[in-house]
């Protein structure tokens, strides 16, 4: 691990770390940078206060976990990966969400990042099971998943409540049993 870093794991580019306040001022810089690219499909906070309580969300509620993937030669936030709606017990499964930042994109950095969040959620965290829910025309996200060795398990019409309308997802899923044996 990088000397101060505070990385929860590193790859080769990246470390990955949990969210803190003091990103605000960066992260919402770079995801209004990022609109072009983000839109449709994601809208993350572009202002102080709701950044503020979006990070809040992820650091206080143990249903979620939030990593931003740096940049490990500059420690720039290159783009987030969320784990929502965590259940515990003989589920021990959770939900993904991610983004790329419009200067890290195509650069297979996020690649390098999923890859450090799904290792650590089946390690210290201790999941059986993460899955995405992508949009069936986000190429980008479906790509990411499909690089990461998820398998797409299904489709599920009007799914999830986004910019106002009900969305149709593909289910993209992988399981801790998937990633020690490939």
């Amino acid at each position: 691990m990088s000397e101060n870093a505070g990385y929860l794991a590193e790859g080769p580019r990246v470390g990955i770390r949990h969210f803190t306040y003091g990103d605000g001022p960066e992260f919402t810089a770079r995801a209004r940078e990022s609109k072009d690219l983000h839109q449709p499909w994601l809208f993350p906070p572009v202002g102080a206060e709701t950044y503020s309580a979006y990070a809040g969300r992820l650091i206080r509620d143990p249903t979620k976990a939030g990593f931003l993937v740096c940049e490990r030669d500059s420690g720039a936030i290159a783009g987030f990966i969320n784990i929502n709606n965590i259940v515990e017990g003989g589920f021990l499964c959770g939900a993904l969400g991610y983004g790329a930042f419009a200067h890290a994109a195509g650069r297979g950095l996020m690649a390098e990042g999923l890859e450090l969040v799904v290792r650590y959620a089946f390690g210290p965290m201790g999941l059986h099971r993460l899955e995405i829910n992508a949009q069936p025309g986000n190429a980008a996200s479906i790509a990411l998943a499909r690089r990461c060795g998820f398998r797409l398990e299904g489709f599920s019409p009007d799914f999830i409540y986004i910019a106002g309308a009900w969305r149709d997802h593909e289910r993209w899923a992988i399981t801790a049993e998937m990633v020690s044996s490939g």
